[in-house]
């Protein structure tokens, strides 16, 4: 495997999510401060908009407007022309937690996952529910029994939606049907069995990978950040991993290909995902590095 060689593009953040390459910068999510931000390659950050209830998966309408998961309230917002921040949808009825990430195609349908427990209180885990969007603001549940549905990836030909489930020792696909339905689930990559409990830190030490955020490429593999082992490993269909990049002390939470030519490889990192530690210490950081194969699909 190649030795990759990273750099920080920015830090001095609580716990960042959500990575987009969009129209020539990064776009995350800050969860703690509530910030979303977009960055160019020099490591210029603006800030976008606040979302009070904690910001996490971000997209765009055909029409150029954003939609930003707000967690704890579990509501899609949308953000108009004009910088308002408007409700798009109300997923708490169909949701068993925080909503999360997200992934919008072509015709503006937007796929939210969600937590299904309530993870930060220590709650037992439950399987959840996947929610489709539509521009209108409808909103219903298109799968259900994922565990816990993460980043998830729409392939060129916007014919199959790809969703890490990261504590499910797998990743899903579905295909995605004309009018937005989508069909049975299937393994687009298996790594052991289902936990059988409900106690977190049973599912964690069974897991081989904690699929959270990534990025699909034009080799139909996926860059995938593994919540659970301080690492990002580019994964083929099936599951074997083709190259693993090791981060240290640091976890890798979410990641997205960009830049120019598509190969620029952006990595969320941060010691860990609990509020009070990164709270009382920003250490959210961009990692950076160059890889073969460039961006394809969607996000």
């Amino acid at each position: 495997m190649p030795k990759r060689e990273l750099s920080v593009l920015v830090s001095g953040y609580t716990y960042l999510e959500g990575l987009r390459w969009h129209e020539g910068r990064l776009w995350a999510s800050d969860f703690y401060t509530g910030k979303v931000i977009a960055v160019d390659l020099q490591g210029r950050a603006e800030v976008i908009c606040r979302v009070l209830e904690q910001p996490s998966g971000l997209g765009w309408l055909p029409d150029g407007r954003l939609l930003i998961s707000s967690m704890k309230d579990r509501k899609l917002l949308r953000r108009e022309a004009d910088g308002r921040l408007v409700p798009h949808a109300d997923l708490s009825a169909l949701t068993g937690g925080p909503i999360n990430d997200l992934v919008v195609d072509a015709q503006g349908r937007a796929y939210v996952g969600n937590f299904g427990f309530d993870l930060m209180a220590g709650a037992p885990f439950a399987t959840t529910t996947l929610v489709r969007v539509d521009p209108d603001g409808v909103a219903q549940v298109v799968a259900d029994g994922l565990w816990f549905p993460n980043g998830s990836f729409i392939t060129p030909d916007g014919k199959t939606l790809i969703v890490n489930e990261t504590f499910g020792n797998r990743i899903s696909e579905f295909d995605i049907l004309a009018d937005g339905a989508l069909g049975p689930r299937r393994d687009w990559a298996h790594f052991g069995a289902l936990p059988d409990s409900d106690d977190l830190s049973v599912l964690i030490a069974a897991s081989a990978i904690g699929p959270d955020g990534g990025a699909l490429d034009a080799e139909g593999a996926l860059w995938v950040a593994d919540a659970i082992g301080k690492r990002i490993v580019r994964v083929a269909r099936g599951g074997r991993i083709l190259e693993q990049i090791d981060t240290g002390d640091l976890g890798i939470f979410a990641a997205a290909l960009g830049g120019p030519d598509g190969k620029t490889l952006f990595m969320a990192a941060a010691p860990d995902f609990i509020e009070a530690n990164r709270r009382a210490k920003p250490e959210g950081r961009i990692l950076v590095t160059e890889v073969d194969v460039p961006h394809a699909g969607r996000p």
